[in-house]
């Protein structure tokens, strides 16, 4: 699989409540799925555009792969397509960085460049 870093949308209140704690749980429908759903580089914009479309106020989390364990697990999801999915509440130590993802006036979020220096591997 894919051992560069994973992806993670969520709204920034979420993401403080989580910092405070030192968990993330994921939001309200990763409880429901009963797992917290990450995307590599090449699928996060097309999952913000699915599942976060014009949401305004939502965050960016980067972590790596390797430090989540046995816990994360691809698995097929669109098209067949395997996507992480993690099996436990993310530990804020395990995150790279948190970002902000802004909307642009076309209403389609703005993404860092995931691929700059020092940001995936």
């Amino acid at each position: 699989m894919d051992t560069a870093l994973i992806f993670h949308m969520c709204r920034d209140e979420e993401w403080r409540a989580a910092a405070a704690a030192g968990v993330y749980e994921g939001s309200s429908q990763d409880r429901a799925d009963g797992f917290i759903h990450f995307s590599t580089a090449t699928q996060i914009a097309d999952s913000a555009a699915r599942h976060r479309a014009g949401q305004d106020g939502l965050v960016l989390i980067a972590i790596d792969p390797a430090v989540l364990g046995s816990a994360l697990r691809w698995e097929p999801a669109r098209d067949g397509v395997p996507f992480p999915h993690l099996y436990a509440g993310l530990p804020v130590p395990a995150v790279a960085w948190v970002k902000p993802l802004p909307l642009g006036p076309d209403g389609v979020h703005r993404f860092p460049d995931l691929h700059g220096p020092g940001l995936l591997p």
